[in-house]
């Protein structure tokens, strides 16, 4: 494949009317577009848009796909669900960037790996990820620290990024959704790092959100922020308004976090190294060990074969006789495997002369067969 790139865009919280989809389209005449996406494959050219303005106007998701290893996300969020200086918080050079635009704020999460094999079939897509925009919006900042792990895990940093001090670790970064868990392998985030950053991340908070406590909460809500609700919910902002309730109730309804001391960068990327290679000792001891008791087994049964093998030494002979006439390179194989097999129970039994005698006039007899002889060689017998 010598380019590949892959453009898809989704509107959530409202579909597109007819003139942004006149707009749209005016950007490509091959995509396929519907009033809640826009999708587009290149395999030569690029696409005339820019995804940027495409996010800032139409669409609340963005997955981007190139065949030289670039792997993008972009999210947006109404800017009264996700604080621009928390976003930026989690920010790491142009890996992940974070802006607003009138009522939104856009995130940019963005994954290079030239090296890498490219196959589009194995990356997850996007109706896997965009969960996690929904997440973000009821106040759940594990897809932020994910990207920042990615930012830092794929990025090569200089001395003075590795003494930064991660951002707010969230909690439950042991216990991933779905979502986050598609999110953080489209963005290569490295399991050991994600492993060390989960160690002083929290267990989830656990709610009161037991049946009539959030229709309790919302009875004494006073009633000129009812009012402000509902007029913005028949404005068309009801997705906006959901989340902004339940993220209000849930902090209000959720036990406090001690924040954990922060780490540095350079803390973490050592320790999932020595993670990473705790691991891969363990495993290769366990390969050797796995390896070992093949041997033993394989050990084992040779010995039970050869044991066979001594009750009627004389009918193995004529077996290889036999395996011989058919002058078929297959038997020429199984009659030295025979032969190994018979010249080990010869040295078991102090008979190596004997056998070697033996040996050496079936050579003889076969002296015109080279492609035997050459097994027989390559065998040692």
């Amino acid at each position: 494949m010598s380019e590949y790139q892959y453009y898809e865009f989704l509107a959530i919280d409202r579909p597109l009317d007819d003139r942004q989809r006149a707009e749209v389209r005016s950007l490509s005449t091959r995509a396929r577009i519907t009033a809640t996406s826009f999708v587009n494959e290149y395999h030569w050219g690029n696409f005339r848009g820019d995804p940027n303005r495409m996010m800032e106007r139409y669409y609340d998701a963005h997955l981007y796909l190139a065949n030289w290893g670039t792997q993008r996300i972009m999210l947006r969020l109404p800017r009264g669900l996700l604080d621009i200086d928390v976003a930026r918080d989690y920010c790491v050079g142009d890996q992940v960037t974070a802006w607003t635009t009138g009522e939104y704020l856009v995130l940019d999460l963005t994954s290079e790996d030239e090296a890498g094999d490219f196959d589009p079939d194995a990356c997850p897509p996007l109706s896997a990820i965009v969960g996690v925009r929904a997440e973000l919006a009821a106040g759940d900042l594990r897809p932020l620290h994910l990207a920042w792990l990615a930012g830092h895990g794929t990025a090569e940093t200089d001395e003075y990024a590795d003494q930064d001090l991660e951002p707010p670790v969230p909690p439950g970064l042991a216990a991933l959704t779905a979502a986050q868990r598609a999110l953080a392998d489209f963005l290569r985030v490295d399991d050991d790092l994600l492993a060390i950053a989960a160690q002083t991340s929290a267990p989830l908070a656990e709610t009161t959100d037991v049946p009539g406590h959030l229709a309790a909460w919302v009875q004494d809500l006073p009633v000129a922020e009812k009012n402000r609700l509902l007029l913005r919910v028949a404005e068309d902002h009801a997705v906006t308004v959901r989340a902004e309730m339940l993220r209000r109730f849930h902090n209000e309804h959720s036990t406090p976090i001690a924040s954990p001391p922060r780490r540095t960068v350079a803390d973490l990327l050592d320790a999932a190294r020595r993670r990473r290679g705790d691991r891969e000792r363990r495993m290769a001891a366990r390969r050797a060990e796995q390896q070992a008791r093949r041997q033993q087994d394989r050990s084992l049964a040779r010995e039970k074969r050869i044991d066979e093998l001594a009750r009627d030494e004389e009918a193995t002979w004529s077996q290889i006789d036999a395996m011989i006439a058919t002058r078929k390179p297959r038997e020429y194989d199984a009659a030295a495997a025979l032969l190994t097999e018979l010249q080990t129970l010869a040295e078991r039994d102090g008979r190596r002369d004997a056998f070697t005698q033996r040996c050496l006039a079936l050579r003889h007899t076969h002296a015109r067969k080279p492609r035997l002889i050459e097994r027989l060689d390559r065998a040692g017998v």
